[in-house]
Order: C-alpha cells, then structure tokens, then sequence
C-alpha cells in the first residue's frame, strides 16, 4: 500500500492543477454497487474488499468512509497507513475535506466514477473555502495499477421482456433521458451479460429521445436483435460525445422507433428538457449538457423496474423453490459433515461436541469450502447462472462481520461449538435469489438463544404486517427492530431491499430502513423485498435471518380512508433451527406462523429430496408444541 500511495501522490503533485486531495470512490462509470474487477479501484488503493465505501487521500493522509455493515471488516483489512472513518458517527467526508484541507485546496475525482448528485453536494461544501472539486482528464488509480483486469468480451444475451419508456419523457415535457446505470439499460432493452460478477448485464449507457433511442456498448457484444428494435448500437467510448451533440439537439439515428409496433408513439415536441437522474448518472456526462436545461430527478425506470410483471413474479417464485431446495440440502450435508468429522452433536440435538478433528487437511472444512460446496448444488438446479453476491459464510466472531467474504488465506475452519451464518444468493435465468440462514451444529448458549429469537420474532412481525397503501419502509421497520429493542440490541443495517428479476440483488427504490430516505417510496402490490433483521456482537457471533417476500393487496374486514391495504408473502424456502429458539418466548401467534411456514416449506421442497434429504426436512420442519 506504501507504495501505491506514493505513486499517487507523485501524480497527485504533477496534475494541472495540482491536487491536494484524491477522492476514490467505490463506484464505476455507472454507479454501481457492484462493480467488475477492473473497477475495483477503491479496493486496489485501500486494501478494504467491502462494496461499499470511499478512499480519501490527500499529502500526508489515507481515510476511509464506509457504513456499519463494514466496521469490523476495514478495521481488520486497513493497515496503519489508513484511517477508518466510520458513516453515521464520524463527520460526512464533504465535511471532513471542507474543514480540514487548506483555503483554494484542488480535490481530484474522476468524473466519470461520481455522481451528479455526489458531486453537486461536495461542490456547495467546498465553496466557504474556495476549494474546488477538480474533475481529472485520466483516473489517476488507473495508471499506477499495473496489472489492472482486462474488460470482459462476452456478448449481451437478449431476456424476453419488452418495455418502454417515452411516455414519462412526454409527460415530463423531455425530449430525452441519459441512462447511466446498467441495469436500467439491460431491463430497458432486455438484455443481460456477464460483464460484472455477480450481475447479470453489460458494460453499456442508453439515450433515449422522444424519436429515437441509442444503446453505447462494444459492438462485438451486440446483435442483430436491436436493429429489429430500431435501436442504434454506437461503441462505449461514443456516449461522452452524443451527450454532447444531444445537447445541442443534433443527436440523430439512422433508425426511427416508429419503424416498429413495439415503441410506436406520436414523436411531437413537447419541451426542451433533457433527463438525468442525479444518483445514477456520472459527473462526466452531465458536465456536456446545458445545465438550465437538465430536469435532475429520479430515474423513471426504477419504478416500473421495481413492480414486477405476473411472467417475472412466477419466474421469481420458481426460482427460490429451487433456491431452497439447494439450501437444505446444503444443509443436510453440512449437517452430516459436522458430525462425522467434528464430533458435533448436530443440526437437532443439544450437546457439546466431543472435539473430535479431521484425520487430514484435505477433509477440513473451511467457511469457503463449505460454500463452494453450496455453489455446486445450486449450480445442478435449472436456469442457475451464477452467484447474485459473494456468498457470507462466517463461523463465530467472523459472523459478527456484517458483510464478511471468505478468503482462501484467512478463512475460517467450522467449528461445531460455535454459530454459523450462511448468507447466499443465485441468478437463475428466471429470478434473482437472497436468503440467510443461521445455524449452530453444537450446543448453543442460553444467550446466543436469547439473541436468535429476537431476531426470528422481528422476522416474524414484518413479515406478517399488513399495512395501508402509502406505507413506506421506514414506517414498517421498527417492526423487526422492537423485539431487539426491547433488550437494548439493535443493528447498523437495514432491514430490507427489493430483488430484481435476474438482475441486481439489490434494487431500489424502494427498501425496509430506518434511513431517512426510506420515505421517499411507498411499498406497492408486486414490489419484492428482503426481510432481514440480525444481531451482531463483535468478537462472537452474528445472526441474521432472511426470506424474500412480495408484496401483495391485502383483504381486510375494513377499509378505513379508502386507502386499501397490502400484506406480505413470502416465497423463499427453508426452514429455521427450532433449537436456536427459546420457544418460551414466542406467542401462539408466532408458534402458528412458524408451523404453517414449515409445513408449506416441507410440501414445497419435497419434490426435489432424496430420501435421506426428505427425512431430514420432516425433522427440521415437525409442528412446535404451542407451550401455555
């Protein structure tokens, strides 16, 4: 790390003009929270593998930003070169720079890795000391990164979905949106691709204008399939300069959208405004366009995206059927594994282990070999395509790591006495998958048990809301939280985001947060959403517990205001480990929810348990005595 820095400080002093500061930020071209290797540039300068977070560098200085899933985790991965500066308690990086770089300081950024919305707010602070935020001609990480990836070549695949957008353009008196974010493009177009890891799309910008519509992507992975679209395919490096000539209104395609049925619609004029959304576009794009002219609000795809159609919520319910299937037959094996080589009394009995070790090294079990036995059974279900993210598999203090990965060098080896939390996805070509699940293979402590059942009874309560239209995440997310509060416990996450439809695993707008933000979407029939309270103590152990559930109209005996009502159901699949729970504490209600969810999640698997697999199912689902 010395010398990384050390490079970029040199380039630091050599830029025109020269820069104080250097802000890294987590994101690519287009924002993204997931970004492929060769845009992990943050990571590169810092060390810290977290998907989110920001480095600061400036002449003598290295700090890190990032949120309370990622604490434990940069305090472990940052050496002494570095300083964790930790969101929500430590001052906002704009204030941080304002108040402690020098009058007239020059803060580099590459403008194409910040936000319009990012940049703005750091351009107002900046101003009481006549500081400047200096947008680099080169990303300056870039040339000290010797061995940086190579971009993916894979073709785009075409998904079968069709959908449009001019309508919001008219009704927003635009003549055209810039769209930055990837999967907005793939879901506009329906296409996907393999460009990032763990998400399902292309390296790829869109323009879309009242009579015409543009997708930027290198064209050795377009097909024919857009000129049936009467899309223009330009290369990647051509969006920079489009956006210029669609500024000055001399932005033309060889195709006209009327030329098909599909994206028919009367092309009128009806004003001059030209479209970004402030979060999801870069700097760079935005600084071509006529800012008097630019209507900065938020995107309108995001959504349409959001509210799935009855082809994608089938697809995503058979999905996590699947899903679940390889869950519990992970956990049948691991079971089996724990047992037969370290002695542990297992997934239903309560008992120390009797500390017995594998006979060589090869037949250790490791958080990663674990999950990548996981992997491959999901890998045998139809449709798989790959993970959704890197797959949390954490024993003991390593659970407490809200976002922990497993790295061959540093990994943990299972232990029976200890928690383990398995937090895992897919993509199947039919829907994108989440769930977590939280296991001990030993013999639990009465406070480890205490701690699971809070968060199974928050769980529980949000997931058996039913609420009126209108109601935001963050109205409903003191539900999941009051059992915790209830001892004093809480956790520095949010508690739910929506899924897409194999696309990303984390999909706004809306979600389950106690942030402010929350507010901003109502839930709505057919959004989906993760329920996903935890509790974690540093040093050890972590638990959390999540199933995706959409959102469905709700019938009640009344209908106060008019407004109508929505409830939740869930369609992720697989069981909890009655014997992490203190059933003393749960009411009848609770008991009886518990019961049906496992008497549904027995049927529904079943088709796809051996017979072992199947009596283990039985077991791990048998009714709960309700106790009185």
């Amino acid at each position: 790390m010395s010398e990384i820095l050390s490079s970029l400080r040199s380039l630091m002093a050599s830029h025109s003009p020269p820069l104080d500061a250097l802000v890294v930020p987590s994101e690519d071209y287009h924002q993204s929270e997931y970004v492929s290797a060769r845009d992990k540039r943050r990571e590169f300068v810092s060390g810290f593998t977290g998907s989110a977070g920001l480095a600061l560098i400036t002449k003598n200085e290295a700090r890190l930003w990032t949120d309370g899933r990622y604490f434990l985790q940069a305090t472990q991965q940052l050496s002494n070169e570095w300083t964790l500066m930790r969101m929500g308690e430590d001052p906002l990086v704009e204030v941080w720079m304002s108040d402690n770089l020098s009058e007239e300081a020059n803060i580099g950024v590459d403008p194409w890795c910040v936000s319009v919305d990012t940049a703005n707010r750091w351009s107002k602070s900046f101003a009481k000391k006549n500081q400047k935020l200096i947008p680099t001609t080169t990303d300056l990480v870039d040339e000290v990164w010797k061995n940086r990836p190579l971009s993916q070549m894979n073709p785009v695949v075409v998904h079968p979905l069709e959908l449009l957008l001019r309508s919001k353009l008219k009704q927003e008196s635009a003549r055209g949106y810039v769209i930055a974010a990837l999967d907005e493009v793939a879901w506009l177009y329906n296409i996907r691709g393999t460009d990032v890891a763990y998400c399902p799309v292309a390296h790829a910008f869109a323009i879309v204008t009242t009579d015409s519509a543009f997708l930027y992507v290198d064209k050795k992975k377009a097909s024919d399939y857009f000129k049936g679209l009467g899309v223009q395919v330009r290369e990647y490096t051509d969006v920079i300069s489009d956006v210029a000539l669609l500024a000055s209104d001399r932005l033309f395609s060889s195709f006209s959208s009327k030329s098909t049925k599909d994206m028919e619609i009367d092309s009128d004029r009806t004003g001059d405004w030209l479209w970004v959304d402030p979060a999801k576009c870069c700097y760079a794009l935005y600084s071509k366009l006529d800012a008097d002219k630019v209507l900065l609000q938020p995107s309108p795809l995001s959504l349409p995206k959001a509210l799935k159609n009855p082809v994608e919520l089938d697809g995503l319910k058979k999905a996590h059927v699947r899903d679940g299937a390889a869950v519990v037959q992970y956990l049948v094996w691991l079971d089996e594994q724990m047992q037969e080589l370290y002695g542990a009394s297992g997934y239903f009995l309560e008992a120390e282990s009797n500390k017995k070790k594998p006979t060589s090294e090869t037949s250790k079990l490791t958080e990663l070999t674990v999950s990548d036995k996981l992997e491959s059974l999901r890998a045998a279900k139809e449709h798989f395509r790959g993970l959704s993210f890197p797959t949390i598999s954490s024993v003991g203090s390593n659970a407490a790591i809200i976002h922990y990965s497993p790295e061959p060098e540093s990994c943990a080896e299972m232990d029976p006495d200890k928690i383990y939390l398995c937090d895992s996805g897919a993509q199947y070509l039919d829907g994108t998958t989440d769930i977590t699940r939280t296991v001990h293979f030993g013999k639990p402590s009465a406070h480890e048990k205490d701690c699971y059942t809070a968060v199974l009874k928050g769980h529980i309560a949000l997931g058996n809301a039913r609420f009126p239209k209108g109601t935001s995440g963050y109205t409903l997310d003191i539900l999941a939280r009051a059992p915790l509060w209830k001892y004093g416990l809480d956790y520095r996450h949010g508690t739910g985001h929506g899924v897409g439809s194999y696309l990303f695993v984390h999909e706004g707008p809306h979600q389950v947060s106690f942030r402010p933000h929350a507010r901003n979407v109502p839930l709505q029939a057919s959004m989906t959403v993760t329920d996903e309270p935890g509790y974690y103590e540093d040093g050890n152990f972590g638990i959390r517990l999540e199933n995706v559930l959409v959102v469905n109209d709700a019938e009640t005996e009344f209908n106060f205001g008019d407004k109508g009502y929505l409830q939740f159901e869930h369609i992720t699949w697989a069981p909890y480990q009655v014997k992490l729970i203190n059933l003393e504490q749960l009411t009848r209600e609770e008991i009886d929810w518990l019961n049906t969810y496992h008497s549904k999640c027995k049927d529904i698997l079943a088709p796809f348990m051996n017979q072992t697999e199947m009596e283990w199912l039985k077991k791990a689902t048998e009714p709960i005595s309700v106790l009185v």
